[in-house]
């Protein structure tokens, strides 16, 4: 049993498949064996992400789906149906999931919440976000050796509570969605500009990089910044907001700091 803890210690990587509104994936694991957050993707796609990282699709042991919204599902039924495994929701995701036909005939679907579930040797907990979904929720999943990982996306203000339960990770995918200047002066009408800022929105830069402190002052080294949207915001935008406002801590020293890319080019973050 050692041994397999080591070898997963060794492995273990967080890869950020897809990224943005257009499909959102992310692997957590090893090329041997981990867990999906989301299947925004199409099936095709999905799987050719994952051999780009050197993982193999039956790598996949189980799908944790974050809330309801198309760039998170969409390929989850073909996904499914060529691969049977357990999908996990939060209730009010699976009976969505389950009423649209988003789910392959015969796939076991779980409810998961702050309780938790095993999978593949992981331990992961949902936590609810405040984004205009059914019920949308963040991952927090602990790994064999009690090191942490969280997969935080789609919340228009980073909680109390989603704050608390953040605090102490070893590593951190956090949404950075827009920034602030960027989608005032951009071409999307006032309703939907007003809905991406709003408290059941999307994180922008200045307040995940707020978020982002903390965790380095609580700790936390690896940082990644995801769905970053692709008219609202710009990678160097958001990457130079989080590096000011850690000023004091040194970069690739007290903490790496990544943003997801859009679609994977092949890397991983060890945690």
């Amino acid at each position: 049993m050692t041994a397999l803890i080591l070898r997963r210690n060794i492995l273990a990587r967080i890869y950020p498949l897809f990224s943005s509104s257009s499909g959102n994936a992310c692997f957590v694991g090893s090329p041997d064996s981990g867990i999906l957050i989301d299947c925004g993707a199409s099936c095709r796609k999905i799987i050719t992400a994952l051999e780009r990282c050197h993982i193999s699709a039956e790598a996949v042991k189980a799908i944790f789906i974050t809330h309801d919204h198309s760039d998170h599902i969409n390929g989850l039924r073909v996904f499914t149906k060529a691969r049977p495994m357990p999908v996990y929701a939060s209730k009010a995701t699976l009976r969505y999931l389950e009423n649209s036909d988003m789910l392959s005939p015969g796939c076991e679907a779980d409810e998961v919440g702050e309780t938790g579930v095993e999978a593949c040797g992981f331990f992961v907990r949902a936590y609810r976000t405040p984004h205009d979904a059914m019920e949308s929720v963040f991952y927090k999943i602990v790994m064999p050796d009690g090191k942490t990982v969280c997969v935080c996306t789609d919340l228009g203000t980073v909680t109390p509570k989603i704050d608390s339960e953040l605090l102490g990770s070893d590593a951190v995918l956090l949404e950075s969605n827009y920034d602030e200047d960027m989608l005032r002066l951009g071409p999307y009408p006032p309703a939907l500009k007003k809905r991406i800022a709003g408290d059941l929105g999307h994180l922008s830069n200045p307040d995940s990089a707020k978020e982002v402190r903390r965790l380095v002052e609580h700790g936390t080294r690896r940082i990644i910044l995801g769905h970053l949207s692709q008219h609202n915001n710009a990678p160097e935008v958001a990457e130079s907001t989080h590096v000011r406002a850690l000023g004091g801590f040194r970069r690739n020293a007290d903490y790496i700091l990544k943003i997801a890319p859009v679609e994977t080019d092949g890397w991983g973050m060890s945690f």
